[in-house]
């Protein structure tokens, strides 16, 4: 590679960055459905043509940013998982500092966790690139539960789910397998929890529990404990009562 195309690489990686962030920006105000390549170029003093040269279509922006708000915030949670991992942690306490992170970033970023996490975006089709950044959130929560599952740290879960399995193959490799009696239903208990993580932050997130919730992280806490406790995992508060939140 010579030297005028590496040096056309980085002013590209530099311009995509650039729009990104006055992207970023903007949906605050304008939100996912109004964000367009014109308003972009005109929030950031760049033409049109600069913007299309690094996102030819809105789509291709709104995959990006997409792309970035997954990495970022599983990043983060891996981040905290280790961490605790590193020192030994008990599952409860890891899974609180996992899903602990998660809630640090969505409140620190409300308009990009909006586009995550919000209303669809009328006419948009996320794509197949998405898939493995948005699997970041759910694999660190699966590795919890099979490392618990694999300690013995596990509890029986008092109702099995009847019938059948109901989740499909890619749940099942996600996890590493089907668990075994009489854990063959914590991956459905493991996607409740994923559910009741993601409703707790849209709650938060989008005030809609600011007039009823006194401590906004207690009760988050106390709500992770309740549906830690459905997929057989325990957290003492008492315990992580000092721990960073």
């Amino acid at each position: 590679m010579d030297a005028s195309s590496t040096t056309t690489a980085h002013e590209t990686s530099g311009l995509a960055a650039a729009v990104k962030e006055t992207a970023r920006e903007l949906l605050a105000d304008l939100g996912a459905g109004g964000l367009s390549l014109e308003a972009v170029a005109a929030a950031g003093g760049l033409a049109v043509a600069e913007v299309e040269t690094v996102f030819p279509h809105r789509d291709d922006l709104l995959t990006a940013l997409l792309i970035d708000a997954y990495n970022e915030s599983g990043a983060a949670m891996e981040e905290a998982d280790r961490a605790a991992a590193d020192s030994n942690a008990s599952a409860g306490t890891r899974l609180l500092a996992a899903t602990r992170a998660l809630r640090q970033w969505s409140v620190a970023n409300p308009a990009v966790f909006a586009l995550v996490y919000g209303s669809p975006v009328p006419g948009y089709h996320a794509p197949e690139d998405t898939v493995p950044p948005a699997s970041r959130t759910p694999a660190v929560l699966a590795g919890i539960l099979r490392s618990a599952l694999e300690s013995g740290e596990l509890t029986p879960p008092r109702r099995a789910v009847p019938g059948p399995p109901l989740i499909r193959p890619e749940a099942t490799a996600l996890f590493g397998g089907l668990p075994p009696e009489p854990f063959t239903d914590v991956i459905e208990r493991g996607i409740v929890l994923w559910s009741n993580l993601v409703g707790l932050l849209v709650f938060e997130v989008f005030s809609r529990t600011h007039d009823s919730v006194r401590d906004q992280s207690s009760f988050f806490d106390f709500a992770i404990a309740v549906s830690a406790e459905n997929v057989g995992i325990e957290i003492s508060l008492d315990q992580e009562r000092g721990s960073t939140r």
